[in-house]
């Protein structure tokens, strides 16, 4: 996806360098790197392939730190190209971001906007710990306004894109934007809805959700991964565990991918995932009481 561009004319080889087809030990490069003080950042060609390195990400990179009592850190970052809608059929298509966010000792993050796309990636090369990136592959050609010098945008914050006062839609990467489409079309009819971009699967950032929730009494949750056991599951727990379940008005309403691997045709594979008429008829009933 052509990424990093022209960085190795730019840094040189010794900082920007091409490995072996090998995931597990491309990463296990990376996670070496980054204990022996370096910030290393490691992109896959497809987040499908993190299957190939969860040994060096799940087992080395998210438990040193505690292994080894604080001693050691691993700032390590790692770049996933996700999501469907490039015709890559079932092996490189998938969102695995909830798979990565089971596990502490890790940092996930979505980001949804170049603003964020940068800002992002710059907090996590600072950070301490190891950061995974889920990177959707349709929102690389997006555009937007982006700061010339260095920010970071906070890990562990959501943001809300839009305000409103008849439900919260909780989104995440490119669903983000079809979730505010789906809003914009909804405010003809007179439903007026929050949209918040979750930015970080872990830690997520709860207390924004709530007050949201509490304010509209409604929650949809929208998400392109599969549904069962999907970051929405565990924004529903959240919210079913909290303060804010008392404000509901409704039943928590999850909207992901089907339950099947994506397919390669393409009518099929958007069928596969949330799209805006699929958003705006989920959050009208939700919003009139067809639930």
């Amino acid at each position: 996806f052509q990424v990093t561009g022209d960085l190795v004319e730019r840094f040189g080889v010794d900082r920007v360098m091409d490995t072996p087809i090998s995931e597990l030990g491309g990463a296990g490069v990376a996670v070496g790197a980054a204990m022996t003080g370096l910030r290393p950042i490691f992109e896959f060609q497809f987040s499908d392939f993190a299957t190939l390195a969860l040994e060096q990400i799940v087992n080395q990179a998210a438990k040193m730190r505690f292994m080894l009592g604080g001693e050691v850190s691993v700032p390590v970052v790692m770049r996933f190209p996700a999501g469907s809608g490039t015709g890559a059929a079932a092996q490189h298509s998938q969102s695995l971001e909830a798979w990565l966010g089971h596990v502490p000792g890790l940092k996930v993050i979505q980001p949804a906007t170049p603003h964020d796309a940068k800002g992002m990636l710059l907090a996590a090369v600072a950070d301490p710990d190891p950061v995974m990136i889920f990177e959707h592959k349709l929102l690389y050609k997006m555009k937007g306004p982006v700061p010339e010098g260095h920010y970071t945008v906070p890990i562990g914050k959501a943001d809300v894109r839009r305000e409103g006062s008849d439900l919260t839609i909780v989104a995440t990467s490119i669903m983000v934007h079809k979730s505010l489409e789906a809003a914009q079309a909804l405010q003809a009819e007179g439903i007026d809805i929050e949209v918040i971009d979750l930015r970080t699967v872990r830690p997520m950032d709860k207390r924004t959700i709530i007050e949201s929730v509490k304010k509209t009494s409604r929650l949809l949750c929208v998400y392109e991964a599969v549904k069962t056991l999907g970051v929405g599951a565990e924004v529903s727990a959240m919210i079913a565990e909290s303060e804010a379940f008392d404000f509901l008005d409704a039943p928590i309403v999850r909207l992901g991918g089907a339950e099947i691997p994506i397919p390669y045709n393409p009518d099929l594979e958007r069928a596969t995932v949330p799209q805006v008429p699929d958003i705006v008829a989920a959050a009208r009933d939700l919003v009139r009481g067809a639930r």
